[in-house]
């Protein structure tokens, strides 16, 4: 669905494209009052967006929100870029719409995370920006949790708690064939070829006892009871079970 041609309905196959010259003059019109050219510049560059969330596109959210979540950071893109930098348009709002997407998926994670621990999280990020702006150097977490404030295990938990979750059919690597996703890499120790015969193994064996010796092995290792609850259950005595239960394993070893 990412490629359909109507997106809110908006037509993407005729969406405008403004060419540099052209984004400038509006610029400076929209910085002269003239609110016409805010709107030029918004039709103008939503194929930008269009771009952007493409990006997004195996996270399994609806398109349509994705790009009037993208629309939002394209408007607050054209109402603070500043004409008197040198820099292309593009390049300035396209962090914009990102940062705009990223904090609506954080937001409306199916992973419910505290405020208290949202706020640590990006003031902590902020934090970070600041500090290899400043210093041109990554900081280590023990240096942003003494600037914020707070102990280094809440920075560490806060971040970690923003993650955004991968799916386990995110593609990892692809030579061109068929590519590896993250459940490939995923091992099972609950479901390898060995327990599987194993089971098989128990159940032939099981079925050469007989329906007494069945009844006691199967609620004292499948359902975990003791050989007191056994005995009290099926009406005899713990003793009993006990030497009904030897016999019973004794059988199951020659099958096993």
């Amino acid at each position: 669905m990412i490629n359909k041609v109507e997106i809110c309905g908006v037509n993407t196959s005729k969406l405008p494209v403004l060419k540099n010259e052209e984004m400038r003059r509006l610029f400076t019109l929209l910085q002269s009052g003239q609110l016409e050219a805010r709107e030029t510049l918004i039709q103008g560059n939503l194929r930008l967006v269009l771009s952007v969330i493409q990006r997004f596109s195996n996270r399994g959210e609806y398109v349509d929100d994705l790009f009037q979540v993208g629309c939002i950071g394209l408007i607050k893109a054209i109402d603070n870029f500043d004409l008197s930098q040198n820099v292309r348009f593009s390049t300035y709002a396209v962090p914009m719409v990102i940062g705009e997407i990223r904090r609506y998926l954080r937001d409306n994670n199916a992973v419910r995370v505290s405020r208290s621990l949202r706020d640590i999280a990006y003031k902590a990020l902020q934090v970070r920006e600041k500090m290899v702006s400043d210093n041109s150097a990554e900081p280590t977490v023990a240096q942003i949790a003494q600037q914020l404030e707070v102990p280094r295990e809440e920075v560490v938990f806060a971040l970690d708690a923003i993650q955004e979750p991968v799916s386990l059919f995110e593609p990892i690597y692809n030579d061109g064939g068929d590519p590896i996703l993250v459940m490939d890499q995923i091992s099972d120790d609950k479901n390898t070829d060995e327990l599987w015969l194993e089971e098989i193994t128990i159940k032939e064996a099981m079925k050469k006892l007989n329906e007494r010796e069945k009844h006691i092995v199967s609620l004292r290792f499948f359902h975990g009871k003791t050989q007191m609850e056994v005995a009290e259950e099926i009406g005899i005595s713990q003793a009993q079970v006990s030497r009904l239960e030897k016999a019973a394993l004794k059988q199951l070893k020659k099958y096993i």
